[in-house]
């Protein structure tokens, strides 16, 4: 499985960027940070992949629009690969940081030790499906706003 881009983009991305890149395998961390923006945002994105549920990656997309733009059924936008880069960046950076497990069996709610007591709050029930310490990045974030619906499929906009 191929990341968006590649090697070379990568490199001229975190140079743009004024980033250093650490030691690591390049190719893995496209891997990793292709895989962390099509799971992350994948659902959000406009359209259906072009090759249905055997395609590797979220993009090309049939019927996608950006700004009322219909986008050609063979494009990957380059925000897509610029947020995979950013994404790559950040696992060469912190390795297993796109990667979070979270148990919700074994979440603390209340600890106590020699007379000090903390007690955790509670996230709500709002639907909240992600770990509470999923990575977020505004890059990441403001590079695919164009391209993301809302979350859980809400409308743009509400009429009250």
């Amino acid at each position: 499985m191929a990341g968006y881009g590649d090697d070379a983009g990568f490199t001229a991305y975190a140079a743009a960027a004024g980033y250093t890149v650490p030691a690591g395998s390049i190719p893995g961390a496209r891997q990793r940070g292709s895989a962390y923006i099509d799971g992350t945002y994948g659902m959000r994105f406009p359209g259906v992949p072009t090759g249905g549920l055997a395609q590797e990656r979220a993009w090309p997309r049939l019927g996608a629009t950006v700004y009322g733009a219909t986008l050609a059924s063979d494009l990957i936008p380059q925000r897509v690969i610029d947020a995979s880069y950013e994404a790559a960046y950040l696992e060469l950076v912190k390795p297993g940081s796109l990667s979070i497990f979270f148990a919700p069996s074994k979440k603390v709610k209340r600890q106590k030790v020699e007379g000090i007591e903390r007690e955790f709050f509670e996230p709500g029930d709002n639907g909240n499906i992600f770990a509470p310490d999923a990575p977020v990045s505004t890059i990441i974030e403001g590079l695919l706003a164009p391209l993301v619906g809302p979350m859980y499929g809400l409308p743009d906009i509400l009429v009250v």
